[in-house]
């Protein structure tokens, strides 16, 4: 015969089984966090020229990932730029690449190979247009550069993207009115001093190195875009990742004369592909969002990383790991 337990020992056993669940649900959580494997291995990060600020970022990036993510070897590889980071990334020759919104979606408008695969990790910081001649220089806005020999960027570079554009809503033709020199900003400042170039075009963060150290050298001064703007956009869909913005008066002290100047700047992204493993692209958003301040102190455009702001990624959806970053970030 069956005893029936008093309803005191009835609740002390349920109150057990109950411990025993929650017990066995924390021991399997603690064994499935075990299994996954911390992200390990080679894992390579196309930049840009030696002189800019993608490269330098990179640098810094990977000191705060050698932390972070001790078992995964970061490389960077260097680039022309924007388009030809996307390029690399595809062709499975980069892992992670950083491009500006602009090349982003003039990549997926051409159709070109692997742009359905592209996510983003990070909205990252704003590229501001440059538009550099010597001091004494007539120029006073990118009217006044026909017949004028330019640096316009290198060939698969984001620069020169936007140079075209900007040049159209000047009323230049690109082939036609100006002489146009297609290399980068590791080659346009000395160009420049030896007197082999009239202006040239840069797109970058502030400071750029490269930029800076010209102007303690060689007395040059910048000219404003902003007369620009309105052209810019009445060119449609392929010109709303741009912005109106002024570079402050202390971005290149020697070259501005203590003045603001009026620019265009675009978003520059954190990109990879579908088919990365989550678990390195949550850890690399992670030390993205988290190094902000470490690397802001050295390269002064970082500092716009924002956690509020990563998320907008236009025109890129979010890489899974990424997402559940973010959402990890939640209150």
């Amino acid at each position: 015969m069956v005893t029936a337990l008093p309803r005191t020992g009835r609740r002390a056993v349920q109150s057990a089984i109950a411990a025993l669940v929650v017990l066995g649900l924390g021991l399997w959580w603690l064994l499935s966090m075990g299994t996954t494997p911390a992200p390990r291995g080679q894992v390579t990060l196309s930049t840009g020229v030696p002189t800019g600020v993608y490269a330098r970022y990179g640098e810094l990036l990977k000191q705060d990932l050698a932390h972070d993510l001790p078992e995964v070897d970061l490389r960077l590889a260097r680039s022309e730029g924007s388009i030809d980071n996307l390029r690399q990334l595809v062709a499975g020759r980069a892992d992670f690449a950083i491009a500006t919104a602009d090349a982003v979606a003039e990549y997926k408008v051409r159709g070109e190979p692997g742009a359905d695969r592209l996510r983003a990790c990070a909205r990252l910081y704003d590229d501001y247009m440059q538009l550099v001649v010597p001091k004494s220089s007539a120029v006073r806005s990118t009217k006044d550069l026909r017949r004028l020999r330019v640096g316009v960027g290198a060939d698969g570079s984001g620069v020169q993207l936007i140079t075209r554009r900007l040049l159209e809503a000047a009323g230049l033709d690109f082939n036609k009115d100006i002489e146009p020199v297609r290399v980068g900003i590791d080659r346009m400042p000395k160009l420049l001093e030896q007197d082999k170039l009239d202006a040239f075009f840069w797109s970058g963060g502030l400071p750029t190195t490269a930029v800076q150290r010209l102007a303690r050298r060689f007395p040059v001064r910048l000219v404003q875009l902003g007369d620009l703007s309105e052209a810019l956009h009445r060119q449609g869909e392929r010109t709303r990742y741009y912005r109106a913005a002024v570079m402050p008066a202390d971005a290149y002290p020697m070259a501005q004369g203590g003045e603001a100047v009026k620019t265009i700047a675009v978003a520059n992204l954190l990109v990879t592909t579908d088919r990365e493993d989550a678990a390195l692209t949550e850890g690399i958003t992670r030390t993205v969002i988290d190094s902000r301040d470490w690397i802001g102190r050295q390269v002064h455009a970082a500092q716009k990383v924002d956690l509020r702001t990563a998320v907008f990624t236009d025109p890129l959806e979010l890489h899974t790991g990424a997402r559940r970053y973010y959402v990890s970030q939640k209150p």
